[in-house]
């Protein structure tokens, strides 16, 4: 059996990046000859304390932790065939690990969702902005015999550094992600999920939502996932933490979901996660068209592409006013998802490129 050290930050089960582009394949690839192992540093107890304003002393030892875990990886990097890099493998502006793994005898793939190359830090690190050098991804990207890219256009920055990127966009795993039995409720919910990194995004859409609220009175609700602290009195939001265990419930309890974005380098590295999870669930989506939103989403048949407020207005006026609309319009969603940006739709590529990376191509 071939074995691939998968490298990644944060514990199984919790970064979205990490699930929906690698995690959700291990069983199918254990299955046909590849052993994984995954290896990061961020468990639990740090995960509350990382992302916080201020404790610096719990910061730096988890930057011990994480050294003394990469060194680790670095002693044993020759029992593995592939070392899948997802993103960096140290938190810090160092390619030293990457170096490292690149004189192993294994293959090295690296995978990205988002246009890391441009700094983007948390609220809570954001003193330790100065240890960051994004930069370092078209190095890292360089030194590995293989990129995944999860869209064109962070495939066209790792083709200026290496030449053999495959485009493999984030899935679902539509199995786990089905519709489930709407709520008999009046008011209509339309919901944005993200984190507290990404809650600025939601603000885009805040001038129109309440709009629609001075439109529809209390016809309508709203609701965010992800971001606990967030408050927005107005609208009656009172931010909802996300827990993997009532995820799925949480999202279908939107009659419509959102994805609003910004038109900048950094969001046009974005691979639709939200939106995609939305529309496995057969909730009728509305994107900002940005980046690979305007493939996802072909405009008024699977979901609705808007831009200006006026857009934004006039399309979830539309499907606020027709349940019947919300109802096609959410299966095309999720039949897109099944076709395109499933699982099953994209487990053999991986299989494909591994078996080729170990020359095992034909067995």
């Amino acid at each position: 059996m071939k074995k691939i050290l998968f490298i990644a930050s944060h514990r199984p089960d919790r970064a979205p990046g990490q699930r929906f582009r690698f995690e959700q394949y291990f069983s199918f690839l254990e299955q046909n000859g590849f052993q994984c192992e995954l290896s990061f540093f961020i468990a639990e107890k740090e995960d509350r304390i990382l992302y916080k304003q201020g404790k610096y002393f719990q910061k730096a030892l988890i930057a011990w932790k994480a050294f003394r875990i990469r060194m680790g990886n670095v002693f044993r990097r020759n029992e593995y065939d592939i070392i899948f890099i997802f993103r960096e493998a140290y938190l810090t502006g160092s390619v030293f690990f990457e170096k490292k793994f690149k004189k192993s005898k294994a293959k090295l793939v690296f995978d990205f969702d988002d246009a890391i190359w441009h700094l983007d830090v948390s609220a809570g690190n954001r003193r330790f902005s100065f240890l960051k050098n994004p930069g370092k991804t078209g190095y890292i990207i360089s030194l590995c015999d293989m990129v995944f890219a999860g869209n064109q256009y962070l495939a066209d920055y790792a083709g200026k550094y290496n030449k053999n990127v495959v485009i493999i966009p984030t899935t679902i795993d539509t199995a786990e992600y089905a519709p489930l039995p709407k709520m008999n409720d009046n008011a209509i919910t339309i919901g944005w999920s993200g984190s507290i990194t990404t809650i600025k995004h939601f603000e885009f859409a805040v001038p129109v939502l309440l709009k629609l609220q001075e439109k529809y009175g209390d016809k309508l609700k709203f609701k965010v996932i992800g971001d606990a602290s967030y408050r927005n009195e107005a609208l009656g939001i009172k931010g909802i933490g996300w827990k993997r265990e009532d995820e799925l419930q949480e999202l279908s309890e939107f009659d419509i979901g959102i994805m609003p974005l910004p038109d900048d380098e950094w969001a046009n590295g974005k691979c639709g996660l939200k939106g995609l999870q939305y529309m496995a669930l057969e909730i009728p989506t509305l994107m900002s068209p940005v980046g690979v939103n305007t493939e996802i989403i072909k405009d008024g048949v699977n979901g609705f592409l808007a831009g200006e407020i006026e857009e934004w207005m006039e399309k979830l006026s539309r499907l606020i006013e027709n349940s019947d609309l919300r109802i096609s319009m959410g299966k095309e969603a999720r039949k897109t998802v099944i076709d395109h940006y499933s699982v099953e739709s994209q487990k053999n590529r991986y299989l494909k490129y591994f078996r080729e990376l170990t020359g095992t191509a034909n067995k």
